[in-house]
């Protein structure tokens, strides 16, 4: 998969594959899954809860690259907020992200009301997962997914959001064995 990209892309990853546990990033195989999936429903609108160092950032922009669409990817701490944004640039995805900084709950709660999702992509503050859920709920189209990392890891902080969206009868919801566990859900009706 990694092939599909240019060198500097290629290098870029396996450099921060290396400082994976320091940044909180996904693994190698989720920013697969996730380009995959992107690409393969052809998403067109993205939002990224958790920037860090921009490596999921990195997938996900590749994959909105090639359906034409955008990521407006939050991040809290400005300093990886800046390390993220230097990163899109080498990799020459900068064109389709749009980093926003600050409080994920603020940040989310102020989108422009017209602006309609269609994947959302949750890996920050674990015990907020339920908070964005709800936030990113009312932007998310019929069909959008929305992917949530460490839900198995992390599983204690993160089961009030998991009982949220599996008794949520407008989603339907699976959680997938990856590294950390992915929750993956769809709007099945408004």
């Amino acid at each position: 998969m990694i092939e599909n990209f240019d060198e500097t892309t290629q290098n870029i990853l396996k450099e921060l594959e290396k400082t994976q546990h320091d940044f909180w990033n996904i693994s190698r195989v989720t920013g697969e899954f996730l380009y995959t999936l992107i690409v393969n429903q052809g998403c067109k609108s993205g939002i990224e809860v958790g920037t860090s160092n921009g490596y999921s950032g990195i997938w996900l922009g590749n994959a909105f690259k090639r359906t034409g669409g955008k990521l407006r990817t939050i991040e809290f701490y400005d300093k990886r907020q800046s390390i993220a944004k230097n990163n899109f640039k080498l990799c020459k995805v900068d064109d389709v992200i749009i980093p926003l900084q600050g409080d994920a709950i603020t940040l989310l709660e102020y989108l422009p009301e017209e602006l309609e999702i269609d994947f959302a992509f949750i890996d920050a503050n674990k015990r907020e997962y339920i908070k964005y859920f709800h936030i990113i709920d009312k932007h998310m189209k019929k069909g959008g997914i929305i992917a949530a990392d460490n839900v198995l890891s992390h599983k204690e902080k993160t089961q009030a959001f998991i009982d949220d969206i599996n008794n949520d009868s407008r989603y339907e919801n699976v959680v997938l064995s990856l590294p950390a566990g992915l929750s993956l859900a769809r709007k099945i009706s408004d």
